[in-house]
């Protein structure tokens, strides 16, 4: 339910989604045109349709909060979950670009005000 309430929110409205066959995706029908994969049957749809992308970045994540970070608090659950989607959109990217574009933004970006003083715990 709770995925439904956020597509609502940030997709935009006439866009196509994919979603498999669990019941709580129903609720998508009625705002998007919603194309359905029967994961019992097939990973995919001859016509292209598929969940691939997504699956790919959850299991991405699973592993990060498993293997990396061990652990993560519910309060920022949203930055992890924005990291995984970066690292999933730049995985292709040579190591050097994305060093230098984490070096660039680290020095040219103004203090954040949601981590600052995340190590202290008195944000």
């Amino acid at each position: 339910m709770e995925g439904v309430a956020i597509a609502n929110a940030v997709v935009e409205h006439g866009s196509m989604m994919f979603a498999d066959e669990a019941s709580h995706w129903d609720l998508l029908d009625t705002t998007f045109d919603c194309g359905r994969i029967n994961h019992s049957e097939r990973y995919s749809e001859l016509n292209g349709k598929h969940t691939n992308w997504v699956e790919s970045y959850f299991s991405r994540l699973r592993r990060m909060v498993s293997g990396q970070h061990h652990f993560v608090s519910p309060k920022y659950l949203h930055q992890y979950a924005t990291h995984a989607a970066w690292c999933e959109d730049h995985r292709l990217e040579c190591a050097k670009t994305l060093t230098q574009r984490a070096l660039r933004n680290a020095l040219f970006s103004p203090v954040s005000r949601e981590l600052k003083g995340y190590w202290q715990r008195a944000a």
